[in-house]
Parts: structure tokens; C-alpha cells; sequence
């Protein structure tokens, strides 16, 4: 849905994945983009849009009829900020150039990038990340706040957990499922389950030693 002209759209967090949702929320017509970052007054623009404030800005700019975008690539803070700023009225944002089945499930706040592919019967839940050149098979269950990352790949019938990241140009068999705040590290081949909690890399994909040995996970 093409947002009003008058319409504005408050983007919190100004670094590089900030950008990239800037792009794809012009893309899909909105004209008045800002951001709100720490690094306020320090800078005042983030690639070609202007930073006009801080987080405590938030709450009154969306009292002012603003729409906000979590534009932060890491998961966990993601998740904490859509609860303390009650962000369930958060727009979609999906580049006109992805492909998104009619039949597909998208969650508020979610952002599809510019070459993703999602099918048939996927859902994707709140604040999820399916960033550029991304693929989501039909059937996937994809939970609230989880980033597929650039040229990952899930095969049909996947779930991933809440807030975990699948890692760039990683591959997911069908009919895996990856727990909660687990890592998929980039290039992994996953073939059997994941439990929460766990980082998993290489082909096939197994535990880290430090995760098998029970030390803190990287």
C-alpha cells in the first residue's frame, strides 16, 4: 500500500542496515523518511536522509501522527525496543522489487528487501528482517525478530525461532526447525535440528565447540 504523500515515517536507528530500510521504504513511495539514532547531535544524516533526533524523540513524533520502523539490524535490542515503544501499528516496508506470494503471511514492522523471494503459506512474523537477495520456501514459519540474512535460503517447511539469525548464503533443508536465538553462521548447510540458544557453522552444520563445551557463545 502506497503510504499518503503528507505521511511520515520515523526510522529508529541510523547505520548501514538504516539505510537500506530508508531505500526500500522510498521505493514504496514514502517521501518524508527521517531518523532518530544515539549518535544525535553528533551527526545529522545518515546517507541521504537527515537524523532529527534521539529515542526519546520517539513516543511524541508518533503522538504527532508519525509512523516508526525499527531500521536496527541486531535482534535482541529489535525485540526490546518493539515492546517498550508498543509498536504493533509498525508498516511493513517490501522493496517492489521482491517477490512475495499473494499468500504469504507478513507480520507489522517486517522489512523484505530489494531480490528476496517468499512463497506460498509463509508467514513471517513481526520485526523480521529478510534481507537482500533472501529466499523463504513455502510453509516456513519464520518468528518475531529473526534476520535471514543476504542469499540465505530456507527450504520448504522450515521454522526458525524468535530472534535468531540465519547467516549470509547459509542453506536450511526442508523440514528443519531452528530454535530461538540461535546463529546459523554464514555458508552453514543446515541438515538436522537446531535447540535454542545454539550457534551453529560450516557444511553440515554442527555446534561450535565453545556451544558443545557449554562456554559462552560467541
Amino acid at each position: 500500500m502506497t503510504p499518503a504523500p503528507d505521511a511520515r515515517l520515523i526510522l529508529i536507528g541510523a547505520g548501514g542496515h538504516g539505510k537500506v530500510v530508508a531505500d526500500v521504504a522510498a521505493a514504496v513511495g514514502w517521501q518524508n523518511i527521517a531518523f532518530l539514532d544515539r549518535s544525535f547531535p553528533d551527526r545529522r544524516e545518515n546517507g541521504a536522509w537527515p537524523i532529527i533526533g534521539n529515542l526519546s524523540e520517539a513516543l511524541p513524533l508518533r503522538e504527532a501522527g508519525a509512523c516508526l520502523f525499527l531500521s536496527i539490524g541486531n535482534n535482541s535490542i529489535r525485540a526490546r525496543l518493539w515492546e517498550g515503544l508498543s509498536m504493533a501499528d509498525s508498516p511493513m516496508l517490501i522493496d517492489p522489487d521482491a517477490s512475495v506470494s499473494k499468500y504469504a503471511n507478513i507480520g507489522a514492522g517486517t522489512l523484505v528487501v530489494r531480490g528476496a523471494a517468499v512463497n506460498t503459506a509463509a508467514y513471517i512474523g513481526k520485526s523480521v528482517i529478510v534481507n537482500t537477495g533472501a529466499t523463504i520456501d513455502h510453509d516456513c514459519d519464520v518468528s518475531d525478530f529473526a534476520h535471514i540474512s543476504p542469499g540465505a535460503n530456507l527450504s520448504g517447511t522450515v521454522t526458525v525461532g524468535a530472534r535468531s539469525w540465519i547467516g549470509v548464503g547459509s542453506a536450511v533443508r526442508e523440514n528443519i526447525t531452528i530454535g530461538s536465538d540461535v546463529t546459523v553462521g554464514a555458508g552453514a548447510a543446515v541438515v538436522k535440528d537446531v535447540a535454542d540458544g545454539l550457534t551453529v557453522v560450516s557444511a553440515p552444520a554442527r555446534p561450535m565447540p565453545s556451544a558443545i563445551k557449554g562456554g559462552a557463545r560467541c
